[in-house]
């Protein structure tokens, strides 16, 4: 069995935090103070199975040993015989949740999400798709127990999206949606189609953690804030006061609008809320670039324009392709039931992530359906 890759890494981010947490300071910032704590859980779990795991490991050694040494007593090297197998037994499992333990969970796991759709290709078809990802989205929210909090939307002609904004707070939001980020393709004959035809159509989905002043550092002076009249559906008192805020962050060239509310104070809460997930994303993509190649599957990457996802409606088929992943179960999917694509992206990575610290290869993935090349 391969030697486990070193602890002393692992005990030498401990020892820095268990300095952190003994300053007077450390608990002024709650939110860093609980994310700290979770790491430092997750450090001592680790080392003590670690340790665990050294100690069978010797014991398996020394039991193999006693069966190859001519002196041992013949009853000694019978039950060493004997509790051989049971050690090696144990050793596997043990292995597999320190090898898992030692893949660190993304700081914004834990994190609320801020979920961006807008439409893309396809006119109407790529809106009223949109309006049908919104639809799914909020659904599994709520067979979570999480929240909706809608931000900022601005309707199409026929009832759809060209774009939506809304806030999911609850139980490791981001930890689960953050594989949605990108492209959203459908398949399908439109209401409007009258010969029948399939159309494609594509709407781009953005999964942002949410972040928070202290998170980010926005300078004031690199804001130009705008207020105007909002326009479109949204009753008498949108229209007639400015209460629509526009955000841009000039350093970045990010814009956000807003106008759900009649309140002016709270769409420019809401649009900053946006921008600050946004320019927390790029801060990560940044880090992460640093040390290793982005997931294909993460906004903000040159893989950006690359469709994850196709929805094909007459052929009931929904195919991820990152992992080549085909489910004959559309009318589910689209009712909100994605635990099974969120639960094998998971599996996915988590491979990914095991043969890059142990050392292997991954095996080929499966290719995508010919009918989506």
């Amino acid at each position: 069995m391969d030697q486990l890759p070193d602890i002393a890494p692992f005990q030498q981010r401990l020892d820095e935090l268990d300095a952190q947490m003994a300053e007077p300071s450390f608990y002024a910032n709650s939110r860093k103070a609980a994310e700290v704590t979770r790491e430092q859980q997750w450090l001592r779990r680790l080392i003590e199975d670690y340790a665990a795991h050294a100690r069978l490991e010797r014991e398996a050694a020394e039991h193999a040993a006693m069966l190859k040494d001519p002196s041992v007593d013949a009853e000694l090297r019978a039950l060493a015989q004997q509790e051989l197998p049971e050690l090696q037994a144990r050793l596997v499992p043990l292995r597999s949740a320190v090898l898992l333990a030692m893949i660190p969970p993304e700081a914004s796991d834990s994190r609320n999400t801020v979920l961006e759709i807008r439409a893309g290709t396809g006119g109407d078809e790529a809106g009223l798709f949109a309006a049908e990802l919104y639809r799914l989205y909020t659904k599994y929210a709520e067979g979570r127990g999480w929240k909706i909090q809608p931000m900022s939307s601005s309707m199409s002609d026929r009832g759809g999206y060209k774009e939506v904004i809304f806030l999911i707070t609850g139980q490791e939001v981001y930890k689960q949606l953050k594989y949605e980020s990108g492209v959203h393709r459908v398949q399908r004959i439109p209401v409007t189609e009258a010969n029948g035809r399939i159309h494609t159509s594509t709407v781009t989905v953005a999964v942002l953690p949410e972040a928070e002043d202290v998170d980010v550092s926005i300078d004031p002076q690199d804001l130009e804030i705008t207020v105007q009249r909002a326009s479109g559906p949204g009753g008498q008192g949108v229209n007639t006061t400015d209460s629509a805020v526009r955000i841009v962050h000039k350093p970045s060239g990010l814009t956000v609008y807003c106008a759900d509310d009649r309140s002016q104070i709270k769409n420019k809460a809401r649009a900053m809320a946006v921008l600050r997930s946004r320019l927390l994303k790029l801060k990560e993509d940044e880090e992460k670039a640093k040390y290793a190649a982005q997931r294909r599957t993460q906004i903000g990457t040159g893989d950006r324009s690359e469709r994850i996802r196709t929805y094909n409606f007459p052929q009931n088929r929904m195919t991820d392709h990152r992992i080549g992943l085909t489910l004959y179960s559309l009318p589910a999917v689209m009712e909100g039931n994605i635990d099974p694509i969120i639960q094998a992206l998971q599996r996915a990575e988590y491979e990914e992530k095991l043969a890059a610290l142990t050392g292997g290869t991954l095996p080929a993935r499966p290719r995508s359906s010919p009918d989506d090349d």
